[in-house]
């Protein structure tokens, strides 16, 4: 396979999702339909999904390049409302969390304010209960624990979750913040790969055996 992935992270889900055929994903932060997707192999594989993404360029950027998926422009959160979102243009640093946009600011990058719609991780979840999720994606940058909040009261539970767990523009660990909640709601983790943490549903310990190694040759 051709990784598109920033951490080869679509390597190591294929790994253990490669026996599904036309599966499903969720990417919360999707951003790029092809810089640093996860989704991208994937999509070139058959698969369809959900992107959520709040930027307005990067879900059209999402609509123009995936017609058969779905792209929901807004955040999800603990919340349903509207939220104040930081855009920082042709970067991955736009953030629902004024503390951390402030830092990025502070650091030479340009910022516009803008409104995004919020809805919680549970409605979006709930409308895909009838399907299996093969893997959710959560990169927010700084809202993880957010969006593991807003899960509670929904039943449904993706195979593979990855979540960003390191804080915005560090190598600072995050996952202490909201790793116990997902591990309530029925996970085990399986594997970090330096910027992200994996999690395998306990309702899929199949799964878990593949976890272990980084992206090798043996991955093709």
């Amino acid at each position: 396979m051709i990784s598109f992935a920033q951490n080869f992270e679509d390597v190591i889900l294929w790994r253990a999702l490669k026996g599904v055929a036309n599966g499903f994903y969720i990417d919360i932060g999707a951003q790029d339909p092809v810089i640093d997707s996860v989704s991208r192999a994937f999509h070139e594989m058959g698969w369809t999904g959900v992107h959520v993404e709040p930027s307005e360029h990067y879900a059209e950027k999402l609509r123009h390049d995936r017609p058969n998926d779905e792209v929901v422009q807004g955040a999800v959160g603990r919340t349903e409302g509207v939220l104040k979102f930081f855009l920082f243009p042709d970067t991955g640093l736009s953030t629902g969390l004024e503390d951390i946009a402030r830092d990025h600011v502070a650091r030479g990058f340009r910022m516009e304010e803008v409104e995004a719609p919020i809805q919680t991780t549970a409605q979006l979840l709930d409308r895909y209960a009838d399907r299996d999720i093969h893997w959710m994606k959560v990169d927010c940058e700084g809202m993880e624990a957010d969006v593991i909040a807003g899960w509670a009261g929904s039943a449904v539970r993706p195979w593979i979750v990855l979540l960003e767990s390191v804080a915005p523009g560090s190598q600072v660990p995050s996952h202490e913040a909201w790793e116990p909640a997902l591990l309530a709601l029925g996970y085990d983790f399986v594997y970090a790969d330096g910027l992200n943490r994996f999690y395998v549903s306990q309702q899929h310990p199949e799964l878990k055996a593949v976890f272990g190694p980084g992206a090798n040759c043996f991955d093709d």
